[in-house]
């Protein structure tokens, strides 16, 4: 451990330490052991921890020093920590330790012996009713702007469009009556001026407005430079004299709010993986059979099997397998040609999986549903080659695991994100979901790259906040806290292929998210080293 890596693992326990103690924490030959030792012992009375409350006589007794935990040919415990992960501020260190101690990991069963409830709070499964006709859409972003705006509304005293319209021969710019005025609306254009100023077009149900948002106004400016077409956005402003247009002087999204969420307390673990892809020829066996065996316990690391010995939760967050006709020339590929003994082979790969461990599976764009979003979950004939303990879901959906809820969508909109959103990228995805809570739209661009169903409900709509959203699609592990919800894209266990040779997009395969159910903290398995 470096001094950075100290200091952070101190701060998420809620502590600051002195730099002296760094220094000597840096210089003992087992400071990873040295620090679990010291945030096992220290008095929680303690805020800053200096030379004197580090008893390295006690650590000695209790451990040899420079002992380390064996290596292990089935998995890797990382040391990568996102940078803003944090303990979950609902829980106290007091509420920690007793509960520790009431669900020990070293007791195999304190897990397996447990009852693991699922819930499906949200899904589109058996609930489509779309066919495409033109009412349908209408509808559909009547719906979105309805629930979007009534977060917003919350925030802001808005007036409708037309009431603008009605009274343009009134100076609202010099109104001593009328003051500020506040509108709530849809992107529907995005527009640059000849001098660099942004305009944008707006509407809700009642008419549309331009809004103008001034370069002087560099705050303003730069939030305006991440809006997207379709998003619903509050503006407070004064209008010109004509009435024809608003300059913004405040800018409100549907943005998470700031407070803590109260859920109830879990235990346990849940991993988050997703990008399968069983039948690629770039499918990555080995380490995924390692993966398998780690679940089973079947490692010589104490540590490993100290986690593992705690999953309760298994989520696939899409792309279970490879698919069929997915991308011109696919079929060079492949490894396993059919798409149905793909799913077999997946089938079989689940089946060894312990039955106390709760799979939850939701699809992604290369799995045999429709391309439209909302996807609904795999079809009787695919569900049938995987156990029990296997609970199907659409994408998007929301699950409740015992207190903790969870928001699957595979994440095909970072596709539009990083095309549309300056500083959004493949390599860092969690950008991309950071910008998703900040429209509280899961895919907010309507007719780019993601075919949306136009459903009489818009499943991406972000109404209940979650703990955790959990997405994939590009391949790249990411972690990040944003507004006391956990934001994880998992990766996956497919190498490099040719496509993505070509676009310059590096994946992160074999890399397994684990997130303590108690705490949200999570920890990174590494199955490919």
């Amino acid at each position: 451990m470096n001094e950075i890596d100290i200091l952070t693992a101190f701060i998420e326990e809620g502590y600051q330490i002195s730099p002296k103690a760094v220094d000597l924490i840096c210089s003992h030959c087992s400071p990873q052991e040295l620090v679990a030792h010291i945030l096992k012992s220290i008095d929680l009375s303690v805020l800053v921890i200096d030379v004197e409350h580090i008893d390295l006589e006690g650590f000695s007794s209790t451990v040899k020093t420079g002992e380390k935990l064996p290596a292990s040919t089935y998995g890797k415990i990382s040391d990568f920590e996102p940078v803003n992960q944090r303990q979950s501020p609902l829980l106290s260190k007091s509420s920690s330790s007793v509960h520790n101690q009431m669900f020990p990991a070293s007791n195999p069963g304190s897990i397996s012996n447990t009852v693991s409830p699922v819930s499906v709070i949200s899904d589109i499964t058996d609930n489509s009713t779309c066919v495409g006709e033109y009412m349908e859409f209408v509808q559909f972003f009547r719906n979105r702007y309805s629930r979007i705006s009534d977060i917003i509304r919350g925030r802001i005293n808005a007036r409708p469009i037309e009431s603008l319209k009605k009274n343009k021969s009134i100076n609202y710019r010099g109104s001593k009556e009328a003051g500020e005025i506040s509108i709530i609306g849809m992107i529907s254009e995005i527009k640059s001026t000849s001098n660099g100023h942004k305009i944008l077009e707006v509407e809700d149900p009642t008419g549309s407005f331009s809004v103008l948002i001034r370069m002087a106004d560099k705050e303003l400016f730069e939030q305006a430079s991440h809006f997207v077409l379709d998003e619903v956005v509050g503006f407070t402003g004064n209008l010109t004299n004509d009435g024809n247009l608003m300059i913004a002087q405040k800018i409100t999204l549907p943005d998470l709010p700031n407070t803590c969420i109260k859920r109830s307390g879990s235990h346990g673990k849940a991993i988050l993986t997703s990008d399968i892809h069983v039948g690629s020829s770039t499918f990555l066996e080995e380490p995924w059979e390692r993966f398998l065996d780690f679940l089973n316990c079947d490692t010589d690391n104490e540590a490993m099997i100290s986690i593992a010995k705690e999953v309760r939760y298994l989520l696939v967050a899409g792309d279970l397998v490879d698919g069929i006709g997915i991308y011109p020339g696919q079929e060079k590929e492949l490894s396993i040609l059919d798409v149905y003994d793909q799913y077999k082979k997946a089938g079989e790969y689940f089946s060894r999986i312990p039955r106390h461990i709760k799979i939850i599976i939701s699809p992604g764009n290369h799995d045999a549903v429709r391309q439209a979003e909302p996807q609904p979950r795999l079809g009787e004939c695919i569900r049938e080659y995987f156990p029990d303990n296997v609970t199907f879901v659409g994408n998007p959906s929301i699950v409740d695991l015992d207190g903790v809820k969870v928001l699957l969508y595979h994440g095909r909109s970072i596709d539009d994100l990083v095309a549309s959103v300056p500083g959004v990228s493949y390599h860092d995805p969690t950008k991309a979901m950071v910008e998703m809570m900040k429209f509280r739209h899961l895919s907010p661009i309507y007719g780019s790259r993601v075919s949306i169903a136009p459903e009489k409900k818009d499943y991406f709509v972000i109404s209940n906040v979650p703990d955790i959203l959990h997405c994939g699609h590009v391949h790249t592990l990411g972690i990040e806290w944003y507004k006391n919800v956990l934001l994880i894209n998992s990766g996956t266990w497919q190498d490099q292929t040719e496509f993505q040779k070509r676009v310059n997009v590096v994946p992160t395969p074999a890399q397994v998210p684990v997130v303590d159910l108690e705490t949200l903290k999570t920890t990174i398995l590494k199955f490919n080293e």
